[in-house]
């Protein structure tokens, strides 16, 4: 993003403490403000990264990402877009985790006892196989680490909201959702 607001495309990020960057992963809008960003520049972005949220036929996102202060998915292809992308490339997918529930059947079928991970394997997909909403699990999660954190103090629904945000834009799967859920959850009752 140049200083009067416009947009140039450019074949890798440097994030440079003065630049503003406007980053789209089709589904979210992110702007990337450098420390030493004019106040000017970061005021068109957000008009720009407005405007092409209103012109999208799909609903995205603006997230709003200060310079060391990044999360989620922004975080998880910094170094992708520090490197650059040549023209036409193909772009791996990162590995996912999916619930292997057959494997872990088999070895109870066989008469061994689960073990944690087999444990936390059963409870995921069980977790899985009720159809809850992402945002559901989002905050089930949210909710799960702060009681973990704070132990004995009351979580507040503040709290649990605000957590469920930064979770839901993450970049986790639903599966994986599920298995930081079933892990956190025996987790605790290991705790008690």
């Amino acid at each position: 993003m140049t200083e009067n607001g416009a947009l140039r495309r450019v074949a890798k990020i440097e994030f440079n403490e003065n630049k503003v960057y406007l980053i789209d992963d089709f589904r979210n809008l992110y702007l990337w403000f450098g420390v030493k960003a004019s106040k000017k520049k970061k005021e068109l972005s957000v008009k720009r990264a407005e405007k092409l949220k209103n012109e999208r036929e799909k609903n995205v996102e603006i997230q709003i990402m200060d310079q060391n202060q990044e999360y989620g998915s922004l975080l998880a292809i910094m170094d992708l877009l520090k490197k650059g992308l040549k023209p036409n490339a193909s772009i791996d997918k990162r590995p996912e985790l999916e619930i292997d529930i057959e494997d872990t059947m088999e070895l109870i079928d066989a008469g061994i006892d689960p073990d944690f991970e087999a444990a936390i394997t059963i409870s995921a997909h069980n977790l899985a196989q009720q159809n809850n909403t992402y945002e559901d699990l989002c905050r089930k999660l949210a909710e799960l680490q702060l009681n973990f954190l704070k132990g004995n103090k009351e979580v507040l629904a503040n709290d649990i909201k605000k957590k469920a945000q930064e979770i839901y834009k993450s970049s986790s799967t639903y599966d994986e959702l599920c298995w930081l859920i079933a892990e956190l959850s025996k987790l605790l009752e290991k705790k008690k």
